[in-house]
């Protein structure tokens, strides 16, 4: 079975393409500037990687750019898109409706719809690429839809609501819903695999770590608590969004600089965060280089993102009642090993040591287990692969429609 992962934002296209027979990689790609211009990287495993500069006016003649692109010339792949037995869509936030994975319908549409206030440009964006996908190849190839919302949908009451008015949430749904939920869900299972034991007997803490952030406390297998929110700007310092701040720091600078919530929203998901404290990069090997020269700022940035993810672990840890494993993954959890070298060094309380060998040469897609022998918690450094969940999804989904 061969299944096409798409993850639509709101002027790109991500694409991969998968042979579920071995779960491997025939091609990936992204098209991007989807509106003002246009730029597509398209990567064939066995083949020559393309990059071309080709104006793009909506996702439907991005879509129309890959179906070119996987089935002629010197980039082909597959010889047409029969071959593709299912598509399989990225959903950033599937509200309360959507507890699971579902095939795409006219009903599975309206309600992804009805949930684009709760993310207007992520979720308005995912039916772009739903509907170009359609456009293109019709109906006749199932597609499915996999929520970032989803696996912390087991989350408990007294986790997910706000302190504010209960009639808001039940006029608005306004609560936390939580995000890279693929992802916690890859990590806790390859942790509990790793770990030869049963995931509904483990209490894990995953800490996905990139330029978006956010950790989740897994026990037994389900989520009952995460650290992002509403939205994906809730939690701790990430690349450019701020994390958590008392809401009445919100409204006194609004009115001292006369912002409108619109531009508020703005500041606080693309100029704050590790950009907006260093005032240099959002992008943490900078501020890693820039500290390792003596830049106050930039090392005072790192401070905090460190300080704050050892909090969120310590207040899961109490949450679950103990913790069995802890793992990072995400672009900085992979790779940046002073991060996990400072923050582990803050769990001694939990019986924490890790080899700083081991530490130091796990990157780059390398992982494995960190923790020394007498530790007693295990520490991991796992590369995660949210686009298999994906898959894995579609292709259950897909064979169950055969029975």
């Amino acid at each position: 079975m061969k299944i096409l992962i798409v993850n639509a934002g709101s002027s790109s296209l991500k694409y991969q393409l998968m042979d579920m027979t071995d779960e491997s990689i025939i091609c990936k790609g992204l098209c991007e500037r989807i509106g003002g211009g246009g730029r597509i990287v398209h990567d064939p495993i066995n083949g020559e990687k393309l990059k071309m500069e080709i104006e793009l006016k909506d996702h439907t003649q991005a879509f129309h750019e890959v179906v070119r692109l996987l089935t002629s010339g010197d980039t082909k792949v597959i010889e047409d898109m029969q071959e593709i037995d299912a598509v399989g869509h990225r959903i950033v936030q599937g509200g309360a409706i959507f507890k699971k994975s579902e095939l795409v319908t006219e009903q599975v549409m309206a309600d992804i719809e009805s949930l684009i206030p709760l993310a207007p440009l992520h979720n308005h964006a995912h039916m772009q690429g739903i509907r170009a996908c359609r456009e293109v190849l019709g109906t006749e190839i199932p597609e499915v839809v996999v929520f970032d919302t989803s696996f912390h949908s087991t989350m408990p009451p007294e986790a997910y609501l706000f302190g504010i008015p209960y009639k808001y949430y039940e006029k608005y749904a306004i609560r936390r819903y939580g995000f890279h939920g693929s992802s916690h869900r890859y990590i806790s299972a390859k942790v509990a695999e790793e770990m030869g034991r049963p995931i509904e007997e483990l209490k894990i803490v995953t800490c996905h770590i990139g330029n978006g952030s956010s950790l989740a406390a897994v026990k037994y297998g389900k989520v009952i608590d995460t650290t992002m929110g509403l939205t994906p700007l809730d939690g701790f310092i990430m690349g450019t969004r701020s994390g958590a701040v008392d809401p009445s720091a919100i409204c006194y600078l609004g009115e001292k600089e006369n912002m409108t919530w619109s531009q508020m929203a703005e500041m606080l998901n693309k100029e704050s965060g590790m950009l907006g404290i260093s005032e240099l990069s959002s992008d943490s090997r900078d501020l890693n280089d820039a500290a390792d020269a003596g830049n106050e700022r930039a090392a005072l940035t790192l401070k905090m993102q460190r300080y704050q993810i050892l909090k969120f672990i310590g207040a899961f840890v109490a949450a679950m009642d103990g913790v069995d494993a802890i793992v990072f993954t995400g672009g900085i959890g992979e790779n940046s090993d002073p991060l996990r070298t400072v923050v582990c060094g803050g769990l001694k309380y939990l019986g924490v040591s890790i080899n700083e060998e081991v530490n130091k040469i796990y990157r780059k897609g390398k992982g494995g287990e960190i923790s020394t022998p007498e530790s007693k918690v295990k520490i991991y450094v796992l590369p995660t692969d949210e686009e298999v969940v994906i898959a894995r999804d579609t292709k259950a989904i897909v064979e169950g429609l055969k029975k």
